[in-house]
């Protein structure tokens, strides 16, 4: 039997936060190339109108939205989806991506203004873009979400507790709501992508390593037994079938996205 997945996400919605760039902009170019319509949701206003107008040229055909929000306000997030609702009618699924990694510091000079800016953004948004999303897939019966949590959600990291308390938490969201709601068709899981190559990941090694920031990067993935950085696309390949009508039975589900990392520990 031949399988053909360029329109697995035919006929389908799915909204992605932080979708300007990063991850999320991986994601949503594999969900163009299977056919899925979209919305991108970020604050990078420019970065959207750029990822809008490479996707519809990228991939003829398929319809991409965009919002500008901050998702860390909750009459934002329901902006978004209500917007998702009023453009295409229904939301199919749903990359709970947005985040920030916040400075660098001990707990103990861990600013308090600083925690509560990264838990805002990394954990507060994504239980607002749950409650939202959840409403109108509890009434559909049917919905994918995949929330970005991190390597450090499932262990420690240093000098990062606002992140590591984010990340924890978003974990805690998945495995609780996906308890809530398996019985009406939404599966919930969470990707915990681990040294990912990406803009954001590129400026923390500027940061620590400098002029000689490629060496840091060298140093940094030998923490993980493939000895290498992950690529975007890869991690955009597994987001898209955690959103598909495939992933139906994985419920509550934290994936490793680390070459590793977390069984050396």
């Amino acid at each position: 039997m031949k399988i053909d997945l360029s329109n697995r996400f035919k006929d389908k919605t799915v909204i992605i936060t932080g979708g300007a760039s990063g991850l999320g902009l991986a994601a949503a170019e594999r969900i163009a190339a299977e056919g899925g319509s979209l919305l991108l949701v970020d604050m990078n206003e420019d970065g959207l109108a750029d990822a809008k107008k490479n996707l519809e040229s990228d991939y003829p055909g398929v319809k991409v939205e965009t919002f500008a929000a901050d998702v860390s306000q909750e009459e934002q997030v329901k902006a978004y989806v209500d917007k998702a609702i009023e453009v295409f009618g229904q939301i199919d699924g749903f990359f709970n991506n947005a985040g920030i990694e916040g400075k660098q510091n001990l707990t103990h000079e861990f600013g308090a203004d600083e925690f509560a800016k990264v838990i805002g953004v990394n954990l507060n948004g994504a239980f607002f873009g749950m409650q939202e999303v959840l409403k109108h897939m509890k009434e559909r019966g049917y919905g994918r979400i995949v929330n970005a949590a991190s390597v450090g959600g499932i262990r420690g990291v240093g000098n990062q507790s606002g992140y590591a308390a984010s990340k924890h938490g978003v974990v805690g969201l998945t495995r609780n709501s996906a308890r809530e709601y398996g019985q009406d068709g939404i599966s919930i899981n969470a990707i915990a992508p681990g040294a990912i190559m990406t803009d954001m990941v590129e400026k923390s090694l500027r940061q620590m390593g400098g002029d000689d920031w490629e060496a840091a990067g060298k140093e940094f993935v030998k923490v993980n037994p493939k000895n290498r950085f992950g690529k975007p696309e890869e991690v955009g390949a597994l987001v898209a079938f955690l959103l598909s009508e495939e992933s139906g039975f994985i419920n509550g589900t934290v994936v490793p996205f680390d070459g590793g990392q977390h069984a050396m520990y």
